[in-house]
């Protein structure tokens, strides 16, 4: 007896959050792309099942790594700035750090072997310059706690914080350049949002770059 595949179609990948959206809009078809704490992998399993991108990742949390592993998805467990250097030179198209970036301890290095495994690297943060975090540090004196830095300075795992304006200051000074980037407000946990084109480095919550060598 066959069945009708018709019947029981795939299961399409769930709604991305909005900035991973952006990002898998710049991912072109078919790439080989790593991604960088990738979490439980929701970014390279949309790109995998709606780009048919070929993927890797990298995760140091065990049972973000086991969800991944649950997908069907390529990820080890390891840390980022170490497991990188075992790939050689442009491995991949694309190499993707999304929201990591203020975790890591030498962003310079770890941009510089983005670029060195792949031909182009994504990064994304949240935007210190925001004006709500101006605001708190302004009226209270204290570090600011925000829905998109929600910890407190004791127990934060972002050991940087950083503006838009700090990261494309930062391109000059550490010799990449950023093709493109988006500016962007997030609400309803992430899932929806609008680009910020006026005053960007006030008024948008997280920033999103596409980088490259000089």
């Amino acid at each position: 007896m066959t069945t009708d595949a018709s019947i029981f179609p795939p299961i399409a990948p769930p709604q991305l959050r909005y900035d991973l959206e952006i990002i898998a809009s710049w991912i072109k078809p078919g790439s080989k792309v790593l991604g960088l704490g990738c979490g439980d992998g929701e970014l390279l399993y949309w790109l995998k099942k709606e780009k048919s991108v070929q993927e890797r990742g990298i995760e140091i949390e065990e049972s973000r790594v086991a969800a991944c592993i649950e997908k069907g998805l390529s990820v080890l467990q390891g840390d980022i700035n170490e497991e990188i250097e075992d790939y050689p030179d442009k491995t991949f198209d694309y190499a993707i750090c999304s929201q990591t970036l203020q975790q890591v301890y030498e962003p310079s290095n770890l941009i510089k072997s983005m670029l060195r495994v792949a031909r182009m690297g994504v990064v994304s943060f949240p935007n210190f310059g925001h004006i709500s975090v101006r605001a708190q540090l302004l009226w209270s004196g204290q570090a600011p706690v925000t829905r998109e830095l929600p910890y407190s300075w004791h127990n934060t795992p972002n050991i940087r914080v950083l503006s838009l304006n700090d990261f494309i200051f930062f391109s000059k000074q550490a010799g990449f350049k950023i093709i493109q980037q988006a500016a962007i407000k997030t609400r309803n946990k992430s899932q929806q949002g609008r680009m910020i084109h006026l005053f960007p480095n006030l008024l948008a919550t997280y920033g999103i770059f596409l980088i490259g060598q000089e």
